[in-house]
């Protein structure tokens, strides 16, 4: 078996799961049992987003130390839509291990991503592009000469479109649905889960400003770290809304039932 083979599980057999009868762990338990059964498969997936998330990062570090606007849409637009399909490949993984699914990392996130790439190219240039010009604007706030309620409102839109994203990229995974319709959801489950909302963004809040306090170490941790660490703890905290929401789990395993029938 050749490295890469190994690296990505190039398995087309059913994979490792849990017993159907295991009860599950809540809060902190529920994600050290996750963690300890499928930590390679998020550390794959992340590894992939945050490879992907490399042409949005270097348009952005051009656009602020150029001062150029231009390069804040090149990296909105260009790198949104280029990292956007491995983030939603990243989270249909991290959901598969929260509703216990079996299977070999690879052949589903594969499938996954064939599944929803194009679907979330708009999505991601729309987010890319906003995320991009407040990471711009955070940067020039100071030869702004911006007042505290500037800043006040800059932090609550950051927080506000981090909130979003944490709902969308999950549908966006999860749902074939037009992005008006995805962008109302989030605002709803937002909302109407707002304590949990809070928790979820907390989580990547306190990551990437970790990542900014301990800077430049850091960024010899991140290839470990990646993107599955905010990502695993953000969408255990909101994945019981997901589930009461879109009653997922009946869901798709109506959808397996019915495959499974017509492989036969």
């Amino acid at each position: 078996m050749s490295i890469f083979s190994s690296f990505f599980g190039g398995y087309n057999r059913p994979g490792p799961g849990v017993r159907p009868d295991e009860p599950r762990k809540k809060g902190i338990f529920r994600l050290f049992e996750i963690l300890g059964r499928d930590f390679w498969s998020f550390f794959k997936a992340g590894f992939l987003a945050a490879i992907s998330m490399i042409p949005f990062l270097f348009g952005i570090i051009m656009a602020v130390l150029s001062h150029a606007l231009i390069f804040v849409f090149i990296a909105g637009l260009v790198g949104g839509m280029i990292a956007a399909p491995q983030l939603c490949g990243m989270a249909d993984t991290v959901l598969r291990s929260l509703r216990d699914e079996p299977g070999y990392w690879w052949p589903t996130y594969r499938r996954a991503w064939k599944r929803n790439a194009k679907a979330c190219l708009l999505p991601g240039a729309v987010f890319g592009l906003i995320l991009g010009m407040q990471v711009f604007t955070l940067f020039h706030m100071d030869s702004l000469g911006s007042s505290v309620v500037s800043w006040g409102i800059l932090i609550a839109g950051m927080v506000l479109i981090l909130g979003l994203m944490t709902y969308i990229i999950p549908q966006l995974a999860l749902l074939d649905m037009p992005l008006s319709g995805i962008l109302k959801n989030s605002i709803l489950l937002f909302l109407g889960y707002l304590p949990r909302s809070v928790g979820a963004i907390a989580v990547q809040v306190v990551y990437w400003g970790a990542f900014l306090l301990f800077f430049p170490l850091s960024v010899y941790l991140f290839p470990f770290t990646n993107l599955w660490l905010p990502m695993v703890p953000s969408l255990l905290i909101i994945y019981i809304p997901l589930e009461k929401s879109f009653n997922l789990e009946a869901t798709i395993k109506e959808m397996r039932d019915a495959q499974l029938k017509n492989d036969e």
